[in-house]
Parts: C-alpha cells; structure tokens; sequence
C-alpha cells in the first residue's frame, strides 16, 4: 500500500511538469482568471463521479478543519504564489514557494509514525541544489525593494507544505473531497479575478485546449493524486522527489523549444535524481529475510 501511495503521489509530480508549458500555451488569461476556470474544470470528475454515484455525496460531510485545511491548502496556495509573482521578479519568487518540498520532508518528523533520517534531509537539499541551477540560468539578484514579494513566495512554500502535511493526519478522509476543495478554490479565484482583474478569453482553439489540459491534469488531476499520495505513500521521499517537476518542466521547454538546451540542465538532473535515489533508500534496498530494513 505504501509503495502503490507513494507512486499515485509521483504522478502529481509528472503532471505538475506540464504546467509551465501549458500555461505557456494558454495565451494571456490572468492569473486568478486561470485559476478559476480550471480548477472548475478540475473538479468535474469528481463531479461525474457522484452523478453516478450519488451516495459518495456524503463523503463531503467533513469538519471544519479538513474544508479550512484543503481551501487553504490549494487557494492559500495560488493566492500567495500570485501576490509573490505580482510583487516580485519570477525567478526569485519561484525558487523561493519552491522551498516547500524541503519543508515537507524536514516537517514530516513530525508525524506520527515518522522519522526523518540524514538522506532523507540530504536527498531534498540536493533537490533544492538542483532547482537552483535550473533557475538561476539567468542570474539571481534578490533586492530589498521586493521584499512583499519574497514574504509572499515564503508564505507560499509554507501554506503548501503545511497543507501537504496535516492532510496526513486526514488519511481516513476520502479523496473525494478534493472536489469540493477544487470548487471553492475556482469560487474564491473567480471573486479575486473580478475584483482585480480583467477578463481575457483565449484566441483560438489552441489556447483552449491548453487550458482544459491545465484543468484536467495539473490543476486537477495531479490535486486527486497528490491527496492519496501524502496520505498513503511515503511523504519523505514524494516530498524529495517534488524537486523532480521544475526539472521535468524544464526539459519539456526545450523539447517542445520554449527554451534552449544548458549545460545547467545536466547538473540539474544529476542532483535532483541523485536526491530522490538517496531519500528513497529505504525502499529501494532489499530488505533482510525479516522484512524489515536493519536499523542504523
């Protein structure tokens, strides 16, 4: 089961790389306008499901603190992610909410059950190591006048991780309620798009398709699939392996040339697969006849 978990939490991790080149190719809908149009589209899965199955409707039923973690959660999330890049130049903003996978493993000593070893640690800073190489192609210079900005991007990592680690100890409730939490989520952006934003609709036929696959895949399936992995996979090395999507992300820029190919590339792949080869230690080395790995 916690194999099965922690591979369904690496299909977010795949799905969350085609972000960049989607919204690359969604033409020039605004942030908050974006984010309600697909996690609309994101929940309706979950919405065909209980036309089906009507009795799963009962699995909303939940208390306060799981809505008030998910919402915050996925639009505690954006909200930030936004305010960061709205106040802040991209690329520092980026690397900075792109602390979260670090802070995931680094918080899940404090679960039950867990423990948080040195490779653990050290497979996320390598992580971490290589995100920086990709982004900072071009240069960082982190200056004081943006300072909002950087808080946001921080608070952005936090809100994630923080998320990403009480949905754990939710593990009884059922990722079905992610539905409900990708509904609110387009409501609220959908509040934030009219109050601060003008609405752009896409041009042609391709920006559209760009736009439900961002619905359908990493604004939606990848929220379904990041729920059951955290609550079921091994959260330390799906929390290492996070640092895999801006690489992924990456290479897919070249391929599809919305971005040339760098030496920074390679290095990159180096530290993130060496990351997340050292924070899977556990599960990749054969196990003694006992079946439990020897203690260190």
């Amino acid at each position: 089961m916690k194999i099965r978990g922690t591979l369904i939490g690496f299909t977010a991790i795949l799905m969350w790389s085609l972000l960049a080149l989607m919204t690359a190719a969604s033409g020039k809908m605004p942030p908050f306008q974006l984010s309600a149009v697909t996690f609309a589209i994101g929940s309706l899965p979950g919405i065909v499901l209980f036309i089906f199955r009507p009795q799963r409707i009962r699995l909303l039923r939940q208390s306060p603190k799981v809505w008030i973690t998910g919402i915050g959660g996925l639009f505690g999330y954006h909200f930030l992610y936004f305010t960061a890049l709205r106040n802040a130049p991209a690329v520092e903003a980026g690397l900075i909410a792109y602390l979260w996978p670090l802070f995931i493993v680094v918080g899940s000593a404090l679960l039950p059950g867990e423990r948080l070893r040195w490779y653990h640690l050290a497979g996320a800073i390598s992580g971490l190591l290589g995100t920086i190489t990709i982004v900072s192609r071009n240069g960082l210079s982190f200056d004081g006048a943006y300072t909002l900005g950087y808080g946001a991007a921080f608070l952005c990592a936090f809100a994630w991780s923080g998320y990403s680690l009480l949905t754990r100890r939710f593990d009884r409730v059922s990722t079905d309620v992610v539905t409900g939490f990708c509904l609110a989520t387009s409501a609220l952006s959908l509040i934030c798009h009219l109050a601060i934003e003008t609405t752009v609709w896409p041009a042609d036929i391709g920006e559209w398709a760009a736009i439900v696959g961002l619905g359908l895949l990493p604004v939606g399936a990848a929220f379904y699939a990041w729920d059951y992995g955290v609550k079921n996979g091994d959260i330390q090395i799906i929390g290492a392996a996070s640092y895999a999507a801006p690489l992924l992300s990456t290479l897919i820029l070249v391929a599809s040339g919305f971005a040339a190919p760098d030496w920074r590339i390679l290095v990159a792949c180096l530290l993130i697969t060496g990351g997340a080869v050292l924070a899977a230690r556990d599960m990749l080395r054969p196990k003694p006849a006992g079946g439990e790995a020897i203690a260190e």
